[in-house]
């Protein structure tokens, strides 16, 4: 269904060459990430009250941008499995089955790779869930992750920004090494966010061909090209074109436990801050501006059609749930969002914190 290897062929190929820096500077940024990471894990522990023994098994990787496609081919490869496995036996009894597997599977490889390669210039750093492990990306024992931090794409928007690097690369490492506190600190996160997403893949009633459609219209957005259906799909990304009625309701979940993990590592990164970061509201009000606008009018469109304007939002609605919480039920009370699946927020609770602190609270105080 997809030539995996042809998608990193493909990336690696169109993959942006990253800024100008020479090799002694390449090694002293790295090791500036490292220790950054390190310390990060620290600080966050600390804000959060959270932690986990597993934090120690799952290594930090400080990448370029074709090592960031790698990583996340094998992720995308582990997760979508189920999936397109289901579109390989259907597309056995489709009147063009045998047109599609003679080429479906390398235009598809060639397409998801332009695609990997934009996102692969835009990524700061990501903690892999669901990383397999591989000799050239060692990952967690028993199912850990990994965190990774793409050094060249955090040395452009420092310049780009004209912020201070030292802290900006340390503010970098707060957000992500939150999202390893979350699922290290809560050791059945990761297995029910999995389930829920195997449980949406599985709902999925999408045929071979229009799969490969959906790609190839993001595909033809990154060559410059007005998407096919555009106007009929409103602008809809990727993942609200294949919703069946199940998925929705599904998709409402990961939803709100995304935008809880993406808003808590949010807050986190500005209530560390002050400590340790001198140049913090500097850096945010900046970054703040850059997230908002967008690279340009194709970068905007691209981001719609791959759902990335979904996980913005989800940054923003996210941090006010947490900041809510907190600064009514203190640190610990919000904490107990972390006690079972039952206490995640639902998607309306994002939006209205007090109903998740009367819900979960009132009922534990019982």
């Amino acid at each position: 269904m997809v030539d995996w290897n042809l998608a990193v062929a493909t990336a690696t190929r169109l993959v942006r060459p990253g800024p100008e820096v020479s090799r002694d500077e390449a090694r002293a940024i790295v090791a500036e990430l490292r220790r950054h990471a390190k310390a990060s894990e620290e600080h966050v522990r600390g804000f959060t009250r959270m932690g986990g023994d597993a934090a120690h098994d799952t290594p930090v990787l400080v990448v370029d941008r074709p090592g960031w496609v790698r990583a996340n081919v094998a992720g995308f490869r582990e997760v979508l499995r189920p999936l397109l496995d289901k579109m390989q036996e259907r597309r056995g009894s489709s009147p063009g089955g045998a047109v599609f597997g003679a080429v479906g599977g390398k235009v598809t490889g060639v397409e998801l790779g332009m695609l990997l390669s934009f996102l692969s210039s835009r990524v700061l750093g990501q903690y892999e869930t669901f990383a397999p492990a591989t000799r050239e990306l060692p990952a967690g024992a028993n199912g850990g992750g990994r965190l990774l931090l793409v050094a060249p794409n955090i040395v452009h928007v420092e310049r780009e920004l004209d912020v201070q690097p030292h802290d900006f690369r340390l503010w970098v490492c707060l957000h992500e090494e939150t999202h390893r506190t979350q699922f290290t600190g809560v050791p059945w996160l990761r297995d029910h966010l999995e389930g829920e997403i195997q449980s949406f893949l599985g709902e999925t009633e999408v045929d071979p061909m229009t799969f490969l459609e959906r790609i190839r219209e993001a595909a033809q957005s990154l060559a410059g090209g007005r998407p096919e259906g555009e106007e009929d799909d409103g602008g809809r990304s990727l993942v609200e074109l294949v919703q069946t009625p199940a998925q929705r309701e599904i998709l409402g979940r990961l939803t709100a436990v995304m935008s809880l993990l993406e808003g808590h590592a949010d807050f986190v990164m500005d209530g560390v801050g002050p400590a340790v970061v001198p140049s913090v509201a500097e850096i945010r009000e900046k970054f703040q501006q850059r997230r908002a606008k967008g690279a340009s009018r194709l970068d905007l469109a691209l981001r719609k059609l791959l759902g990335l304007d979904a996980k913005l939002r989800q940054y923003r609605d996210g941090e006010r749930f947490v900041r809510a919480v907190v600064d009514q039920v203190g640190m610990d009370g919000f904490n107990r969002v972390w006690t079972s699946p039952n206490t995640l927020p639902t998607k309306a609770e994002i939006a209205k914190p007090a109903d998740w602190v009367a819900r979960v609270h009132r009922k534990a105080d019982q």
